[in-house]
């Protein structure tokens, strides 16, 4: 991780670009016409704290900028947990109950590492692996249309082509290429949850205006440490960014 002072400083850098661009921005909420978000967000590899708190904190900052229905935080931890890829589509399961499945949105947070092949699930002694193929199933059968899934962890790419549709928001931590930064054990956000979810979801009025505010940061972030580009990415959702506005 980078030191302290070099987060603090982006952070109010971060601020102070908001301040000037958009003075006028009001907090992100649903629309006034019913609209609810339901939150799922799952810490899926146990060993290193980092993903138990960002899924906690990003969940946390979900709830506060929208006008939030039920949240449903998991995580796994070294002895065990049940942020399974079974406990994954029980939560959605239960969640998409709680919703309209017309009118509301199903926005689902996942922390991790990742591969080519997916998300790594550590729980104790069991070790599984999400595929992007697994979690499209799961999503389809909560029934609900509108969903928005945010996924930080390396390669998280390989999810946006079989994910991202006009009813499904994909927005990642990495390209299918490159790995992402700052899962360190005792870090409270890895580089794109400090970026997205800590910064710049806080300060703007849209998940368009926060990914690309959390895009410059993230490269701003990695050119400084010398790391390859992670290169986030955001696709899909063209019926879904109408639903998640600023009020008035």
């Amino acid at each position: 991780m980078t030191p302290t002072s070099w987060t603090a400083w982006l952070r109010a850098l971060s601020v102070a670009f908001v301040l000037i661009a958009a003075p006028s921005a009001s907090p992100v909420r649903a629309v006034e016409n019913g609209h609810k978000v339901g939150v799922v967000s799952f810490g899926l590899f146990g060993d290193q704290g980092v993903f138990r708190r960002e899924a906690t904190g990003a969940a946390q900052v979900v709830a506060s900028r929208f006008a939030t229905g039920p949240v449903d935080v998991q995580y796994n931890v070294r002895t065990g947990g049940a942020a399974t890829v079974d406990g994954l589509a029980k939560s959605l399961q239960a969640e998409a109950r709680r919703l309209d499945a017309d009118n509301d949105v199903l926005f689902v947070i996942l922390t991790s590492h990742g591969s080519p092949d997916g998300l790594a699930v550590k729980a104790g002694r069991l070790m599984q692996t999400l595929t992007p193929s697994e979690l499209a199933g799961m999503l389809a059968r909560t029934g609900v249309r509108h969903k928005v899934v945010v996924i930080s962890a390396c390669y998280s790419g390989v999810f946006v082509r079989r994910l991202a549709s006009p009813d499904l928001l994909v927005i990642t931590a990495a390209d299918a290429r490159h790995s992402s930064f700052g899962c360190e054990d005792r870090a409270r956000w890895t580089y794109f949850g400090d970026a997205f979810f800590n910064i710049a979801l806080r300060h703007t009025t849209s998940l368009k205006d926060a990914f690309a505010l959390a895009r410059g940061l993230v490269r701003k972030r990695e050119l400084h440490e010398h790391f390859d580009p992670s290169n986030p990415q955001m696709a899909g959702g063209a019926n879904v960014e109408p639903l998640l506005v600023a009020r008035p």
